[in-house]
């Protein structure tokens, strides 16, 4: 019922930055959280960022210090700053946003290529 569209994503140099941003394609109300989640090839999906409707934020250890999670409410929009990209944040990022009744819905999914 919801769709989540995610952009942003892309190739850049070791120590480069990346902003993604992502939105469900209609207005939703009862967002209880929204965050991003990564997977690389042949590991687990894990927790990148997260960010709760009261404002409160959770973050991988990986990326602490350097990735920052913040949330526009008007126009229902989570966006990651990457800043000091590793090589090891080469990933498929993915949007997630929960809602109060705890139903989850998922992003397809934006590319992260890190060169060294």
């Amino acid at each position: 019922q919801v769709q989540l569209v995610e952009s942003g994503g892309g190739l850049v140099q070791a120590g480069g930055s990346l902003r993604l941003s992502c939105a469900p394609s209609r207005s939703i109300f009862s967002i209880n959280s929204m965050g991003w989640y990564r997977q690389a090839p042949g590991k687990e999906r894990e927790l990148v960022a997260r960010i709760a409707d009261v404002g409160t934020t959770d973050y991988g250890d990986s990326v602490k210090g350097r990735f920052t999670i913040s949330r526009d409410k008007a126009k229902n929009t989570v966006y990651l700053q990457m800043n000091s990209l590793k090589p090891e944040d080469t990933a498929v990022y993915y949007c997630n946003l929960q809602t109060t009744a705890w139903n989850n819905y998922w992003g397809q999914g934006t590319q992260v290529t890190v060169s060294s």
